[in-house]
């Protein structure tokens, strides 16, 4: 790997990228118009139907072009694995971004369905022209909507696209840090997990969920059964993060 790379304090996107954080809470990207490039780069060089190709092109981009905030090649493959643990029939995802977490469990998982919780309509379009370029239009799915809106997205879900008791295999957290935890309570408490439920978190360490993080110690061996995997931020080799991996014990 070269210097670039592995150090991303070289590279002028991840100073564009500091700089465009505010950004992101409120519209769901950095604001220099990264997203859109990333889609028209995989549109022109990935191949078709490929989604292992449309993956390698997206980490190619970020690396070479503009560093990206999903969730990257080597902490995609703590997601990968987890995946194939679980074995979804049902998969959540709060976070799609460009589409690139949504796709890998598609590819680990290729008789989900899986749904993707999205702030921003923008990366909606972005992510659902990625999804169709690689293939899976059919079996991924983007919902507009928070979960933190008093209850219309969960509705959405329940009324719209089958989700009731016991149904959800698996979740995974990639979006606003301090969502985290009432989000994924909320999902509790609408009972749509199961003994064995498998629930993913990225960035626990950077940019942080403290307070998720928190719980998950609390309740170990009581709700729940977490691993933490000591990784890197996303497309570099510099900065360390924590990808927490709890199994639902009911």
């Amino acid at each position: 790997m070269d210097l670039k790379r592995r150090i991303p304090l070289l590279r002028w996107s991840v100073w564009r990228m500091a700089t465009g954080v505010r950004n992101v809470t409120t519209t769901g990207q950095i604001g220099d118009g990264r997203e859109a490039a990333a889609v028209d780069y995989v549109l022109r060089n990935a191949k078709r139907g490929d989604v292992g190709h449309v993956l390698a092109t997206i980490d190619k981009y970020a690396y070479d072009k503009s560093m990206l905030m999903n969730v990257g090649d080597e902490k995609g493959l703590i997601l990968d694995a987890a995946v194939r643990r679980a074995d979804p029939a049902l998969v959540l995802e709060l976070g799609t971004y460009v589409g690139y977490g949504a796709l890998r469990i598609a590819r680990a998982a290729p008789k989900a369905k899986v749904f993707s919780v999205e702030l921003a309509e923008a990366n909606a379009v972005n992510a659902r022209q990625i999804w169709a370029h690689a293939g899976v239009a059919d079996r991924v799915t983007c919902v507009v909507g928070t979960i933190g809106d008093g209850g219309r997205t969960l509705d959405t879900l329940a009324d719209e696209h089958g989700f009731t008791g016991g149904a959800l295999d698996f979740v995974f957290l990639d979006h606003d840090k301090n969502a985290y935890l009432p989000d994924l309570q909320s999902i509790v408490d609408r009972g749509w997990l199961h003994p064995g439920s498998i629930v993913v978190a990225d960035n626990v360490r950077i940019p942080g969920a403290p307070k998720y993080r928190a719980y998950m110690r609390e309740q170990q061996g009581k709700l729940w059964n977490t691993v933490e995997h000591k990784t890197h931020v996303e497309y570099q080799t510099m900065m360390a993060d924590l990808v927490l991996e709890s199994d639902y014990l009911g």
